[in-house]
């Protein structure tokens, strides 16, 4: 088992030392893998002047699964656009061939009274949340700034081969098989003539699984029913630029952007897993910040790539036990719980282990 590592910016050094402790458990325990530190980003940009340096790749593309953190920073703001840490992270899922990202967004009991909706909207709440990754306007062509008749104007292409629709299809279908066999596509095939295709290939692709029920939302009806009724969801999936908004709306559901995990996966189920949360310059450095998303990533990455499905959930019954034990960093801290810092949860996660 070869991992890359990849600590990146901001808090992302932090959340992925106490990943890297919780994952030396189990090699005390056995489990029998190796590590490799890559630089990606703002510090990547740093080093080398680019955002996905050449030794990255050839880290990345050796290795059977990634593990990383975050990236970006206002440091880095100003930087041509090719040159800014998040061309590096879109650089690498188009490099691997990342192109089906798989976000649960599920509530744990503890942390009800976190959440920003009534506990009773939320209570139980547990989405999986498939987006397409390497395609959409986020790589379509053509795509730039330029001067038309003295005017400045932007453009960027929307567009999808049925191919590349089909493919994420499938994931989120076997995705329910294996939780409560309901799919909704979500689309703005009202308008968009990419997401038309969109939905006729979710169709055709449903007779595939007749044991799974297929609905369709529009995805601005599909944001509204986030908020007012999200329960009703089991699997989600969705382009690149809806599955961007949509991922992190549902993740606000949980109570903390700091909770939730993300595997993105090639067709042979070789991924890059991270916490959805971002970089968080503001608090880095300063031991606050949440490592349990970059925890629960890494049970993510022995799950979907190593099939090491009992070290998994190992993992997260860890987790389990330091939120019911009351352990929480600020973002989820509410009064009569134990405030701890981002090393002290790790610490904790250790000792459940």
């Amino acid at each position: 088992m070869k991992i890359c590592v990849i600590p990146g910016d901001g808090i992302g050094p932090e959340i992925i030392a106490q990943a890297l402790r919780v994952m030396d458990i189990l090699k005390q325990d056995g489990l029998k893998f190796e590590t490799e530190h890559a630089l990606l980003g703002g510090c990547a940009v740093d080093a080398t002047g680019v955002p996905y340096p050449e030794a990255t790749q050839k880290i990345a593309r050796a290795a059977d699964a990634v593990l990383f953190g975050a990236i970006g920073g206002p440091k880095w703001d100003n930087l041509p656009r090719n040159q800014r840490p998040e061309r590096g992270l879109l650089g690498i899922r188009k490099d691997l061939n990342l192109f089906a990202n798989l976000r649960p967004a599920m509530l744990y009991p503890e942390l009800a009274n976190a959440s920003t909706l009534k506990p009773e909207v939320v209570s139980g709440l547990d989405i999986m949340i498939v987006r397409e990754l390497t395609g959409d306007i986020y790589f379509g062509e053509p795509r730039g700034i330029t001067v038309e008749d003295g005017k400045r104007v932007g453009r960027n292409t929307m567009i999808y081969n049925e191919d590349e629709i089909r493919r994420i299809g499938h994931v989120a279908f076997q995705a329910a098989r294996k939780r409560n066999k309901k799919v909704c596509s979500i689309d703005k095939m009202n308008v968009l003539e990419t997401t038309q295709l969109w939905r006729d290939i979710m169709i055709e692709i449903s007779a595939e699984y007749p044991d799974v029920e297929l609905s369709h939302m529009l995805v601005d009806n599909a944001a509204m029913q986030l908020v007012r009724n999200p329960k009703q969801f089991d699997v989600m999936v969705t382009g690149n630029i809806f599955g961007d908004i949509l991922s992190d709306e549902a993740s606000m559901l949980t109570g903390s952007i700091g909770m939730l995990p993300s595997a993105s996966l090639d067709e042979n189920n070789k991924g890059l897993y991270e916490p959805i949360h971002g970089s968080a310059p503001d608090i880095a450095g300063k031991n606050l910040a949440n490592p349990l998303a970059t925890i629960l990533s890494a049970a993510m990455m022995l799950r979907y790539t190593f099939n090491k499905e009992a070290e998994a959930t190992r993992i997260e019954n860890a987790v389990k036990k330091v939120l019911a034990d009351g352990y929480r960093t600020g973002d989820i801290y509410e009064e009569g719980t134990k405030k701890v810092s981002c090393s002290e949860m790790g610490d904790a996660v250790v000792a459940a282990m």
